[in-house]
């Protein structure tokens, strides 16, 4: 059964409406399938799909990253790859299923592929915990992380999860220091990496194995450092405020594109990616191999040189900029400095005036 979001409703109308049409037996029987109203129906749900995808706003894009329905890891790596090689544990405490790593082919050349798995139904999704990792499963990573490195072979990871898993049992276990070793490791190959971001990227849970040579996003997933729930809940101590959360945090492919936080945007298909995910893998195939082929001249010392460079860039330039340019812009505009010190030097016993507007002024900042 499909399933729908809730800016969705027209064109659930018009599916449903679409698959009586295409069955030919009704209340009175076998009766003759009236095609050019197919046609015109399926015209209908192609343009409100359109319209709708291409006016999401930040929260409905967070909805359809996390879309049920959406391709998973497990796709991605059952129809992208060959010969793959589940491979488990992480020889220090147990096996985390919600990571699945292991070695492949990919265009007849081995590869170290690794992709956080939410689960298709329940039963998978708590087995795999919803795609939140343990400190085992970053361990894993590690591990196979400089086993492929040893051994010259690029990695691939796919990033959907909401975070890192925060039970007591994972922070007993270390789940910080595994999630910093994790980061450590990534920065420290000397083999191409390519992190694409298929759903939720969330927290240091996803930038544990998103710090990669080349940072890929399909166009309706998500990268934030927190969830636009979470964002609401600790500014405003307000859930329902997601949507103005959404839109500060700039956690859209196309804002992370602004800002050199992701290299690249994967376009999806009219109605995202659960829509048509044959599309997608092809889509996804195309652009892995561009950047694998990118590479393939780079020496291992460039490599790590240039995921080096990469981040140390990041925010470099514009973000800087733009947090000066707002701190200058307020001093200007409210000016409360230059009014306490023409104050004190007009008249000596304004000093406590003075001294009252600025207690007044410093209680405004702070809050």
């Amino acid at each position: 059964m499909k399933s729908y979001l809730e800016f969705e409703k027209d064109i659930k109308t018009l599916e449903e409406e679409l698959e009586k049409l295409k069955d030919p037996f009704n209340k009175e029987g076998l009766s003759e399938v009236n095609t050019g109203k197919i046609s015109e129906i399926q015209s209908q749900i192609n343009e409100k799909l359109k319209s709708s995808y291409s006016n999401l706003n930040e929260w409905q894009k967070t909805l359809v990253a996390r879309h049920e329905s959406r391709p998973k890891a497990k796709f991605f790596i059952e129809n992208l790859f060959t010969n793959f090689i589940n491979l488990s544990g992480d020889r220090r405490f147990s096996e985390d299923e919600a990571v699945i790593a292991g070695f492949a082919m990919f265009n007849n050349k081995s590869v170290l592929v690794i992709g956080q798995e939410k689960g298709e139904d329940l039963d998978s999704r708590l087995k795999r915990n919803f795609g939140m990792m343990r400190p085992e499963g970053y361990r894993k990573c590690i591990r196979l992380m400089n086993l492929a490195n040893k051994f010259n072979i690029p990695i691939i990871t796919f990033i959907d999860t909401p975070g890192a898993y925060p039970g007591i049992g994972a922070e007993e276990r270390g789940q910080a220091e595994a999630i910093a070793s994790s980061i450590e490791c990534c920065m420290s190959l000397k083999v191409p990496t390519i992190s694409v971001i298929i759903g939720e990227g969330g927290s240091g849970g996803a930038i544990a194995l998103a710090s990669a040579n080349k940072v890929l996003m399909l166009e309706n997933a998500i990268y934030s450092v927190i969830s636009p729930e979470g964002c609401a809940s600790i500014l405003w101590r307000d859930p329902s405020k997601s949507l103005e959360a959404a839109k500060a945090m700039k956690l859209t492919a196309k804002d992370l594109l602004k800002i050199n936080i992701i290299d690249e945007i994967i376009n999806e298909p009219i109605g995202g990616a659960h829509r048509n995910k044959e599309e997608v893998v092809a889509l996804t195939k195309q652009t892995i191999l561009k950047y694998l082929k990118e590479f393939e001249n780079y020496s291992r010392d460039e490599i790590y040189e240039q995921r080096r460079k990469k981040f140390l860039n990041v925010g470099r330039q514009k973000s800087y900029r733009a947090i000066s340019s707002d701190v200058s812009n307020f001093i200007q505009k409210y000016n409360f400095f230059t009014i306490v010190k023409e104050k004190i030097s007009k008249n000596k016993k304004s000093i406590i005036i003075s001294l009252i507007i600025l207690a007044f002024v410093t209680i405004f900042l702070v809050n």
